[in-house]
């Protein structure tokens, strides 16, 4: 689940030549298995709401009440399976950390883990009721991913004591860039050493993935989640350290994305609402 303000996934904030991030705004929710749904409705400005501790975004919100997130979700599935998406998700977080890092060097794109160690609920629609554990984090841009970055892989993989983030990225300009952060149960965040960053088999569009993982490892994609002609994301079993771990990985191709051919092909799944009162 993934809430935007300036959805940089949609093609309607694309084709105004992304000058009013407020103007296009929503609340991305996938669900996954034989009841899965995928929700992205462009929202116009009407539809946002921000104060301190809320971010209304039409008719679904999320709340910070000091401890823990709360999401409440009413949306509409995407075609083909248009129906109703509704329901709950309560985060709370181990910790909260006060991490921000820098993606490119003069700051353009930021990244805040907020919450790498969570526990969560989900009561929704189609189902889909459980408890485990979860994450929190935010991204910031002042320009679009598609202008600065080629290609990256992000992945989260929860380990006995700590969990740890990768992030690697190929940015157009031909530099790379790769963070490795683990943070423990009180929050504390510290740079860590990456094993080998290794390929694996390419999602059903071929786009490319890779990961870390120990010296003789191959990781594998143990459930698919999202695929796209540009998008991977799908919970994938590596070996960090030695030990084993499924996390959530994704891969996202920006050189196919900066195609022209994308947008018509988004704006199927990523309807356009402007109104809303």
């Amino acid at each position: 689940m993934i809430g935007f303000i300036g959805s940089v996934f949609s093609p309607w904030y694309a084709w105004t030549g992304r000058r009013d991030p407020t103007d296009h705004c929503c609340l991305n929710v996938v669900t996954s298995g034989a009841n899965g749904r995928f929700t992205m409705t462009d929202r116009g400005r009407a539809a946002l709401v921000q104060s301190r501790d809320r971010l209304q975004l039409g008719p679904s919100s999320m709340t910070w009440t000091g401890r823990e997130l709360v999401i409440e979700v009413d949306e509409w599935g995407a075609l083909p399976m248009v129906t109703p998406v509704r329901g709950r998700i309560i985060l709370r977080p181990r910790a909260v950390t006060g991490t921000e890092v820098r993606l490119t060097a003069d700051g353009a794109h930021l990244w805040r883990p907020f919450a790498p160690i969570a526990d969560i609920e989900v009561d929704l629609t189609q189902g889909h009721r459980w408890r485990g554990h979860g994450y929190f984090d935010a991204n910031f841009g002042t320009r679009a991913l598609e202008d600065d970055f080629a290609f990256w892989t992000w992945g989260r993989y929860p380990l006995r004591d700590r969990t740890i983030c990768f992030y690697d990225a190929e940015l157009r300009d031909g530099r790379h860039f790769d963070l490795a952060v683990e943070t423990d149960m009180t929050g504390t965040v510290r740079h860590c050493i990456a094993p080998p960053r290794t390929r694996f088999a390419r999602n059903p569009w071929l786009v490319r993935r890779e990961t870390r993982a120990d010296p003789g490892t191959r990781p594998r994609a143990r459930l698919s989640l999202l695929e796209a002609p540009f998008y991977s994301r799908a919970l994938v079993e590596t070996r960090i350290e030695g030990e084993p771990t499924i996390g959530m990985h994704e891969a996202l191709d920006l050189g196919r994305f900066r195609s022209p051919l994308i947008k018509p092909m988004l704006a199927v799944r990523v309807p356009r609402r402007a109104g809303w009162s």
